[in-house]
């Protein structure tokens, strides 16, 4: 068996959960929705009856019961992020550049994506299909040459295969990376891209 079909098996379970979990996503919204739709049902039978003390008593019990259903529903990351093995993906709708990028993943307690695996790699690159190519927390800013996350930790040799082929090659002092569906690129800091920001997933997050 090649390694390309072992690595795309390996892939696969990580794949797998991710899609599982969008799917329970796309429940909640839907229970959420019914939820809604029954109140307002109750909200209109209760109105025909005629305005009464005890008829927006009996409503405003129902908003309580529904507040209470709904803050009880677990789910590990907040509404519009992904989660995928532990973690959770916010990508961004508008642009910014590399510097203001991680600003934004800051003012949400999260982090520039740092990539940790291969399979967070496939993750991404699949998502960046859709989106877009995204500013990565991985720059050369600090010393030519030496990618460092914005943890400061430095890039491992073996994540060295996710570039371009021919990349980086800092034409035009280029010192943030990017990735997309195809691979990492390096890129002008300043350019206005998208952007992907991580943290950790919390049991009963909202």
């Amino acid at each position: 068996m090649s390694d390309s079909m072992e690595a795309s098996k390996k892939q696969q379970p990580g794949l797998l959960e991710w899609l599982s979990h969008s799917q329970g996503h796309l429940v909640l919204h839907l229970l959420s929705v019914l939820l809604l739709a029954g109140l307002l049902v109750a909200v209109l039978v209760q109105g025909f009856k005629g305005p009464s003390s005890s008829g927006y008593e009996t409503i405003h019990k129902q908003l309580l019961q529904l507040k209470g259903e709904m803050e009880s529903i677990c789910r590990p990351c907040p509404w519009e992020w992904t989660f995928f093995r532990g973690k959770c993906y916010f990508f961004s709708k508008s642009q910014r550049n590399w510097n203001d990028s991680i600003t934004a993943c800051q003012e949400v307690e999260a982090q520039l994506v740092i990539i940790e695996s291969d399979e967070e790699q496939t993750f991404l690159s699949v998502i960046s299909k859709e989106k877009g190519p995204a500013w990565l927390g991985l720059s050369d800013l600090r010393e030519e040459g030496s990618w460092q996350w914005v943890d400061d930790s430095l890039l491992a040799d073996s994540f060295s295969k996710y570039w371009y082929q021919g990349e980086p090659n800092n034409m035009g002092n280029e010192d943030c990376a990017e990735i997309s569906s195809t691979g990492w690129n390096d890129n002008t800091c300043s350019l206005e891209k998208f952007w992907i920001c991580k943290k950790a997933a919390s049991p009963c997050s909202r």
